[in-house]
């Protein structure tokens, strides 16, 4: 059985991801990226759909024993977890080293204190669990081989096959080291070489030092911002500079509902946002690999600019449901590909313009075809601003005038003119400003609630949405204007959990939200984030803090979040780790640092 969401640390290598459980147990792994299919899907199966074990001999029936303590080591993505036992302590490392072969995970077995016995089991399932592969020997190394796919097993322990999976038995004494790597190959070429696991694991240690030098942040929450920054630097996937999303499909919204969707794919929102981040802490590499896969991604097409696309750019991300999986605690169905990619989601102009500009702003090298391309998603704008869309939130029920999304229209028109003023672009100056008056003006007349002091949802609505929080981080008022402050205090009022958090927009007590889906959510993280931004920049600095630290509180030990936070449960909901969760952390950590609201 799965663990719980924040029961899973993340390992992976810039190409794909694995979730270790505590007990050392892999649940999810897909190979050779993150969109292929899962070698691992127990996450959103059972263990008939593939895992690896790899921790204490357990007596038959009984649970797997859970590691004593677990953490990363040092500001890397190198897992450590150990096993207090009867007969002595053990440690396993877990870790995927940078790319530029074959794709590898490594676990190494040490042996700390007294002689303890140890098991691997390794059952892998190809398709997400429904193809058992052929496995057989090959020169004293195990290959598991299904159609495309090649999966290479090699240690120094004796392995068995039984029940259609591949143990290992074996005693680790002190200083006792014993390594297993699996390594992904296409099924028609011939063996990967050997590995060489220590040369390997020193390597994976020097990459992450010498990245995480690089960052500019040594605020009071350096350690949050930092383990932040690397998991989405693990959420990058460097051939293209393209960002997922996050590792995962189809973890819950809400246990045992149906909101579960494939984030495994390149959210222009969440990468441009993620981009940000990463500018304003010292990451000018990757701004730089976005910004191209962003131009590759869009080229010969871009007024429909998609809200997704794969993480090389792909354009068809087609959505099946996977039905002979039982779905994360019964949170049916799994789904893979997206098919939100086709949606109208007029606020991906205003992020992404947002991104080049901030780019620009930061120095950047000029890039002509990004100027060009921010011109021409401002002339689409121009015809389109004022049509209905999907949104933010991606809702699956009827098209709306969206507040936030003509927000985020007036922002890709607002950056643009101070493109052209600045004399790095040519564009018709004075009907873009016009333009953006028309904008601000629409959404100030039509998407306010004069009498309850309040910007909406959408046009003509009555209901809030978390969205709204963007308003004056965004510039488009000032967070003294009354509008501002009103609309924050509803959201506090009225889409607010018990404990302090928030939630997208109201789904409680209605048969079909307004996102055209049956059921509940749990709050979303971001929007939490944002609250304690928009607090800050109002004064009320004291406030904002307590909200912030409640939220880093949330993470799980190693400092991971997912989409959101299950309040009746006191549990994290939704794909894991989340980069819509860790930019915003990321964010806020910046603002309350500059204006120095930190405990001493």
């Amino acid at each position: 059985m799965a663990g719980r969401i924040e029961d899973y640390a993340l390992i992976g290598d810039m190409q794909t991801a694995a979730l270790v459980c505590r007990d050392g147990t892999v649940d999810w792994l897909c190979l050779p990226r993150f969109d292929s299919h899962a070698i691992f899907a127990g996450l959103i199966g059972t263990e008939e759909h593939g895992f690896w074990r790899l921790g204490p001999a357990h007596a038959a029936g009984a649970e797997p024993p859970a590691a004593s303590r677990r953490g990363y080591r040092g500001d890397s993505l190198i897992l450590e977890s150990e096993w207090d036992t009867p007969r002595g302590t053990v440690r396993v490392t877990d870790f995927m080293p940078p790319r530029d072969g074959a794709p590898q995970l490594t676990r190494i077995v040490e042996g700390i204190s007294g002689r303890v016995p140890m098991r691997s089991a390794l059952r892998m399932r190809f398709s997400y669990g429904r193809i058992v592969p052929w496995v057989h020997r090959v020169d004293n190394r195990t290959v598991a081989v299904a159609g495309p796919d090649a999966v290479w097993l090699d240690t120094s322990a004796e392995t068995y096959g039984k029940d259609l999976t591949t143990y290992s038995d074996f005693t680790v004494a002190p200083g006792d080291r014993i390594a297993f790597t699996i390594s992904w190959q296409p099924s028609h070429k011939s063996e990967p070489p050997l590995p060489d696991t220590e040369q390997a694991l020193e390597a994976t240690e020097d990459f992450w030092r010498e990245w995480v030098g690089q960052c500019t942040y040594h605020g009071p929450y350096r350690e949050a911002v930092v383990r932040s920054l690397i998991t989405l630097k693990a959420l990058t996937y460097a051939p293209t500079g393209g960002i997922v999303a996050a590792p995962t499909t189809s973890l819950p919204e809400e246990l045992g509902g149906v909101r579960n969707w494939d984030y495994r794919y390149t959210w222009l929102r969440d990468a441009a946002i993620t981009l940000s981040s990463l500018l304003r802490t010292g990451y000018r590499d990757e701004a730089r690999a976005w910004r191209e896969w962003l131009l590759r991604a869009v080229a010969g097409d871009p007024e429909n600019l998609q809200i997704m696309y794969g993480i090389a750019g792909e354009r068809e991300l087609g959505e099946a449901e996977l039905d002979w999986l039982p779905g994360y605690e019964g949170s049916r169905p799994v789904r893979v590909g997206n098919s939100a990619a086709q949606q109208l989601q007029l606020d991906v102009y205003g992020e992404v313009t947002e991104a080049l500009h901030l780019g620009h702003m930061t120095g950047l090298a000029r890039s002509d075809y990004a100027s060009l391309l921010q011109l021409k998603l401002i002339h689409y704008l121009e015809d389109h601003w004022d049509e209905p869309d999907e949104g933010i939130w991606e809702v699956r029920g009827p098209r709306r005038h969206f507040v936030h999304s003509k927000v985020m229209a007036w922002v890709a028109v607002d950056r643009t003119i101070k493109l052209i003023e600045s004399g790095d672009a040519d564009g018709p100056l004075e009907r873009w400003r016009q333009l953006r008056e028309d904008i601000h003006r629409d959404v100030c007349e039509r998407g306010y609630d004069k009498g309850r002091n309040t910007f909406t949802q959408s046009y003509g609505s009555k209901e809030l949405d978390a969205s709204l929080l963007l308003i004056p981080q965004m510039g488009f008022l000032p967070p003294d204007d009354k509008r501002v402050i009103g609309t924050i205090e509803a959201i506090q009022r009225e889409l607010s959990t018990p404990d302090g958090f928030v939630l997208r927009y109201p789904t409680t007590g209605v048969d079909i939200g307004v996102d055209g889906l049956e059921g509940d959510e749990g709050a979303f993280l971001a929007c939490s984030f944002w609250l304690a931004d928009d607090l800050a920049m109002i004064g009320r600095v004291g406030e904002a803090r307590k909200l912030f630290e409640k939220l880093l509180a949330l993470r799980n030990d190693l400092g991971l979040l997912a989409e959101e936070w299950d309040p009746r449960r006191q549990r994290q909901v939704g794909n894991f780790p989340q980069a819509f969760s860790h930019v915003p952390l990321i964010d806020t950590a910046l603002r309350l640092t500059a204006a120095g609201a930190y405990g001493g």
